[in-house]
Parts: C-alpha cells; structure tokens; sequence
C-alpha cells in the first residue's frame, strides 16, 4: 500500500463534474512539485478511491474541497483545510502548497474547545470551518441525494404526459392505464425529495442519528404541505436537536450507555422534539412556502424578462457555487411541486455557458491556445448535457470580463424562455430530455442566441487580451469576427508552403545553435536588450541590417509586451532583412524591467528572428517554446544553467 504525502476529498451537490475537475486539479498540482497524493471523489455514482485508515495515518495534511459531507471526523488530529469544490478547482496550487508549508493551519479538532470557538467566532474561514460554511455543506448534501429522485420521478411524470395531458386520470377521456402507472411512479418518487432533503441534511450535521430523526421530520414537513423550505427548516432543526441531546447526555458515560444512546435515547427524544417543533411551524411554513411559490408563478406571467434577468445573473455568477445553487434549488423545488416553467429558464441559463465558451474558439481561435480550443470544442458536449462546469476556466482566465459576458447570454436564454412559456420537466440532462420539453426546437434556439451573444463577447475580450499580452497560439486560422490576418500570418499559396509537419515536429531546438547564446550580457534596460539583439543577429550573419531588425524588436513590443513569467522574455523580429528563422538567448549580468505576467523584471531572454515570408512556421517554434515555459521544472534548469552548452542540451533534449 502506497503512502500519500497529502490525501483529499472532493464532493459537489450534483455529482457529476465538479467533484472530478477538483480532483484533477488537485492530483496535478501536488504532481507539479513531486508530492504524492490520493484524492477520495465524492460523486453521484458514489464514493471512489476510499481512503483507508492506514493512508489517512501516514498522510501530513488533508485538503477537503467539496460541497457536501465528507466524514470530516476522520481527519481528527491532522492538518486540514476545507473549502468548497469550486476553490479546488481555481486554486489547487495554494492549497497544496499551504497544506504543505503553512505552519498557522490548525489540525482538525485537536485544540481545545475554548480556542475552537474563539477560532469561529473571529469569522475568518481561513480554513473553511466556519458556520457559514457548515450551513452550506449539510444543504448540498442533501440536494446531492435529492437530486436523482426530482430527476427520476420528474421524466416518468414528463413521459406519462405523452399520451395526453389527463392521461393518467381514470375519469378523463385520455386516460391510459400505462401512463397511469408512470406518473402514480414518478410522482412517489417526487414526494420522496422532501423527507430525503431533510434527513440527509441532518446527516450532516449529525451523523446517523440526525439521517433518523431528519427523515421523520421531512415526513412531517410533507405531510403538513410546507415543502421544500420545510424541507430545509427540518433538516437544521433535526440535526442540532441531535447535537444538543448529544451535549445534554453527555453525563451519561458512552461505555456503558453508548448503544442504549444510538438506539433508544437519541432517536426518541430527537423525533419528539424536532418532530413537535416541526408540527407547530407547519403553517407558517406552508404560507411562507405558499406564498414564495404564487409570487415566482406570478413573475413567470407579469414580469419574464425580469425574471429571466435574475435568474441568468444568478446561473452564471459563480457556476455552480452558492448564488448557483440557489437558483437551482429553487427551480428544483418548483418541478417537484409541478411547474416546469421555471426550472426551464434555469436550464437554459446553465447551458449557455459552456457553449459560449465553444463558440468563442470557433469565432476567434487564434486569440485561445490549443488547450482551450480543445476545451471550447469539447464544452459543446458538456453542454448539451447540462454540465456548465467546462465554463470555469474561461471565466477564470479573465473574471471582470468573461463572467459578466457569460451572464448576458445567460440572462437572454432564460428570458426568451420564460417570455415563450416552454417547459422542462426535469432538472438536468440539457438536450438528452429534448423530447419531453414542450418546445423543444424554440428552446434550443433561444439557447444558442444566448450562447451565441457570449461567445461573440468572449472572443473580442479574447482577441485583445492575446494582443496586450502577446501570447503565442499555433498557426493558421483566421477571425471570423473581423476577418483580421495578423503580420505573423501572411498569406501564402499552398504550393509555396514547405513540406507539412506537425507540430510538434518544429522543436525550437532545430533553430538554436551555441553560436546564438550569449551570457553574461551587460544591458540596462529593455531597449538596450533589443539592440544587442539586433546587433548579435548581424555579428552572427543571421540578418543584414541591425537597425531594421532593432525597428522590428520594438514595434513588436508597442502592440504587447512579450514578457512572460520567472524572469523571461521572448522578443521576436520579422524582417526582410533576416535570412531564416534562428533561435537567440541570452542571460542578463543584472534584470531589467519588462511588463511581464508577475511584474518581476527580466534576465533570460529567448529570442526569434523570423524571415519576411516563413509559412508561419516561426508561430509553432514560438508554440512550442511557450508550452516549455509552462514546465516550471524546465523554467528552473533554464534559469540555472551556467555554460552556452547545457542551454543548449537543455533546448534540444
């Protein structure tokens, strides 16, 4: 059995890609710098890769990214932090470095119960173990396993309505027996989401003896109509009933009375009083519920475009975190109670996303690396299916203006759907449940416009953030949104371009010689770097006219910077006056300063000298010059080589 320098577990409501995105980014961090990791998914499917008790020991930290209960009382006496999937995915690089490093992470529930709550009363949530965030873990806990039985009973509903509307009323003229029996089905299964959501809930909060007394008191909550806020109230009342009988017995020593706890004492007094407190707040409940439900039927008729704003904002402002959530939710609960207007325009805004993000590569590829186009292509699929994760790291890459692009398309596809009046049966599956949708050929129109409005934003956000920071992408593609050609791809006939190769067959090493590195070299400033490039590019007879070339250097640095990251630059010339393409590199005696990514100044220049007409092939070594940029280990060898001939070994290799 393999020991694990820092084990993890990811959850999310649903199960379906958050949980495996964070873990994905979490196994590639710790990769990154040599740790070894296992990483415990919490999915819909179930729990995969368990961790035993034995890794759990060996183990130095515990990473817990997830949205739902991951039996944190494993962990007890370990370092552990605690944040929500979506920070798994966006952040795993600190996380892992702070499990490993950071001396202020406490052990989980080791300290005493004094510097335990003054720790929660200060609100940080450094660590996640805030109250905030208990609330939100134990509720998506319970959505995660109330979603399959809304998502169940809500098609077999849907699909008993295809032989008639009353088809299942034995009074009705349409009255089918087999339609009968798919609805009597679904709708049992329906009416199991407010005892499931409640008692899961409670799970949460307290375990086994919270699932009991929470199930009783969602039946409660069912049987006297308050629904899914019922559902909700009972689950929080039903866990900390717990907690307290559990602080209330305490006197009572566990060794002798430990079974008699668990079986008796617990689940009696828990179901008589979280039980009799539910009773008595069933009917402000069911007016509250009542009500939230007549004024939200009310904004689908009065004011859809409103609504259709709302919703849209909320689907797309943190996909699939807490705003996310709610509007989720919500339509969730509205389905089990039999409207499927609202969970439609939820949907919809869901969906947009992820095709946006497709979309937007196809209008504008050469502004997205190959990585991302191959993430936008394959976010169409995710799409269709409901899965508006594949979004994040668009919206990540530039947040203050992809997100409020996505929300635009967002906010147009739930409003076209709600002014349409479509309807949607069930909470997830995107087209898969296409022929249950009442208009589904209108839907999917009114999702590619809004998909469409974010992918035309997308891609102009990202045309210009490629040329301010002038970030290499292979070759070959033209904007259909301007029709722009950039200088670095002129147009050639086919007959003229060299023989094809891939590319990964343009290895920068081809076009560096020891003759073409320098180090050591003196230079104040970045100018003054460009003109002993264009200088050495005439001493070594790879170009005619050093002031050209030096002209070159800087107007390529007036339309973006290319400055990079760890101290590196990568300058680049197109000239007439250059023979071939040629590879330079030279290290600086002291940094100068350079716009780069990290605003630390420059040392390791790598430079191009690109001929007037190459086919583009100077993009691809570029390319793949980047892609080697991205390796930190080979940033660090890099940066240490002291002699022409291991830069050299270390290009080619």
């Amino acid at each position: 059995m393999g020991k694990y320098k820092i084990i993890a577990a990811t959850g999310c409501a649903t199960g379906i890609a958050h949980t495996y995105m964070a873990q994905e980014s979490l196994e590639q961090a710790a990769k990154k710098i040599g740790v070894t990791i296992k990483v415990e998914t919490h999915g819909q499917t179930g729990v995969d890769d368990p961790l035993t008790q034995a890794e759990i020991d060996g183990a130095s930290g515990v990473i817990v990214a997830s949205d739902v209960d991951v039996d944190a009382d494993r962990f007890i006496g370990k370092k552990l932090i605690r944040v929500p999937v979506a920070q798994g995915i966006r952040e795993p690089d600190k996380l892992v470095d702070r499990i490993l490093n950071d001396a202020s992470v406490p052990a989980y529930k080791s300290g005493s119960v004094k510097e335990k709550v003054a720790s929660s009363s200060t609100g940080s949530g450094k660590n996640g173990d805030t109250l905030w965030n208990s609330i939100y873990v134990s509720l998506m806990n319970g959505v995660s396993h109330m979603l399959p039985l809304v998502v169940a009973g809500g098609v077999l509903v849907a699909v008993s309505f295809f032989w008639g509307i009353n088809s299942a009323d034995p009074k009705s003229a349409e009255y089918n027996y087999f339609a009968y029996l798919l609805n009597t089905i679904g709708s049992t299964t329906m009416n199991l989401m407010v005892p499931v959501l409640c008692a899961y809930i409670a799970e949460a909060i307290s375990k086994r003896s919270g699932l009991v007394v929470g199930f009783a008191t969602g039946m409660i909550a069912f049987n006297t109509g308050t629904g899914f806020l019922g559902a909700i109230v009972g689950g929080y009342l039903a866990g900390y009933t717990i907690i307290l009988l559990q602080h209330l017995l305490k006197p009572l020593p566990d060794k002798q009375f430990r079974g008699l706890k668990a079986i008796f004492l617990y689940p009696v007094l828990g179901v008589l009083i979280s039980g009799m407190i539910m009773w008595f707040i069933s009917l402000p409940m069911k007016d509250l519920n009542t009500g939230m439900m007549t004024f939200l039927k009310g904004m689908e008729n009065t004011s859809p475009v409103l609504l259709g704003l709302i919703i849209g904002v909320m689907a797309a402002s943190d996909f699939g975190g807490p705003i996310n959530k709610a509007a989720y939710l919500t339509g969730t609960a509205l389905l089990a109670q039999g409207n499927f207007y609202f969970m439609a325009g939820v949907s919809a805004a869901c969906i947009a996303p992820p095709l946006a993000t497709g979309f937007a590569v196809l209008f504008n590829p050469k502004a997205y690396s190959s990585n991302e186009r191959s993430a936008g292509y394959v976010n169409f699929l995710l799409g269709s299916t409901h899965i508006t994760e594949g979004a994040i790291p668009f919206a990540a890459k530039n947040p203050l203006l992809n997100i409020p692009s996505f929300m635009v398309g967002s906010s147009i596809a739930a409003i076209l759907t709600y002014v349409t009046r479509i309807q949607v049966p069930a909470p997830h599956g995107g087209f898969i449940i296409l022929p249950l949708v009442n208009h589904p050929f209108l839907w999917v129109l009114w999702i590619v416009i809004g998909s469409l409005v974010s992918g035309v934003l997308l891609a102009i956000i990202a045309g210009r953030q490629a040329k301010k920071h002038a970030v290499a992408n292979d070759v070959g593609t033209i904007d259909v949104l301007t029709g722009e050609t950039t200088e670095a791809e002129p147009e050639q006939p086919v007959a003229d371009a060299t023989p094809s190769k891939t590319a990964e067959d343009f290895d920068p090493g081809e076009i560096l010689t020891i003759d073409n590195i320098q180090l050591n070299v003196k230079a104040s400033s970045r100018d003054e770097v460009l003109k002993y490039l264009a200088d050495f590019a005439v001493q070594n007879k790879l170009a005619d006219n050093a002031d050209k070339v030096l002209a070159k250097y800087l107007k390529r640095e007036q339309e973006g910077s290319t400055g990079m990251q760890d101290g590196i630059a990568i300058p680049h010339a197109q000239d007439a006056t250059i023979h071939s393409s040629k590879m330079l590199i030279i290290k600086l005696a002291s940094p100068v300063d350079w716009k780069t990514f990290d605003d630390k100044p420059v040392d390791t220049i790598i430079s191009f000298l690109i001929p007037e007409n190459d086919s583009g092939a100077h993009l691809k070594y570029l390319s793949n010059t980047a892609k080697l940029l991205m390796h930190s280990e080979f940033v660090q060898e890099l940066r240490s080589a002291e002699s022409k001939e291991e830069i050299l070994k270390l290009i080619k290799q």
